[in-house]
C-alpha cells in the first residue's frame, strides 16, 4: 500500500489536486492537521470535489501523533533540502510505503529533516530554483513508486 501524507497542507487547491492524484493512484491520502482550509462534507461539495469520496483518507490530530505512528514504517521524507535524489533509491512492494510531504510555506522543517536525514530524498532542480509546487512534486513521487513497482492494477 502507498501512502501521500501531508504534514498540515495550508493551500486547499493543492491538497484538491493532490487527493486526484490519490483517487487515479489508488493511494491513501494522510492528512496531518492542522490544515489550512476546511474539509466537511459542506465544503467539499461547494468546492466541487466530486472525487472526494473516492479518496481513502486517514487523518492524524497533529505531526508528534503521525510521527509517532510511522516511527517504524518504511518512510521517505521530500524536500528541496534533501541530499539524496528519489531516483536514487527503490521503494520496497513487499511493504508500505509513506511518501510524507510539508507545509508549502516552509516544508517538512528543520527538526524533522535533521531526524529523518537518512529517509528525505529531492527531486532535482535547475540551479537557482527553488522548489516545485506541492502537487506536482506528489505526482512525480507517487509515480516513480509506482513505476519501480510496474504499476501493479493499472491499465
Amino acid at each position: 500500500m502507498l501512502y501521500i501524507c501531508l504534514i498540515e497542507p495550508e493551500i486547499p487547491q493543492n491538497t484538491g489536486n493532490i487527493a486526484r492524484t490519490a483517487a487515479a493512484t489508488g493511494t491513501t491520502l494522510v492528512l496531518v492537521h492542522p490544515l489550512g482550509f476546511d474539509i466537511s462534507e459542506k465544503a467539499v461539495r461547494r468546492s466541487g470535489l466530486d472525487y472526494w469520496k473516492d479518496v481513502k483518507k486517514i487523518e492524524y490530530k497533529n505531526k508528534e501523533e503521525f510521527l509517532s505512528y510511522i516511527s517504524d514504517k518504511e518512510c521517505w521524507f521530500f524536500s528541496s533540502h534533501a541530499e539524496m535524489r528519489y531516483t536514487d533509491i527503490s521503494f520496497p512492494i513487499d511493504k508500505d510505503v509513506y511518501l510524507i510531504f510539508g507545509k508549502e510555506s516552509v516544508g517538512l522543517g528543520e527538526e524533522i529533516l535533521n531526524k529523518y536525514k537518512d529517509r528525505a530524498l529531492r527531486i532535482p532542480l535547475k540551479k537557482g530554483e527553488r522548489c516545485l509546487n506541492l502537487s506536482n512534486s506528489v505526482a512525480i513521487a507517487v509515480y516513480e513508486c509506482l513505476r519501480q513497482w510496474n504499476y501493479p492494477d493499472f491499465e
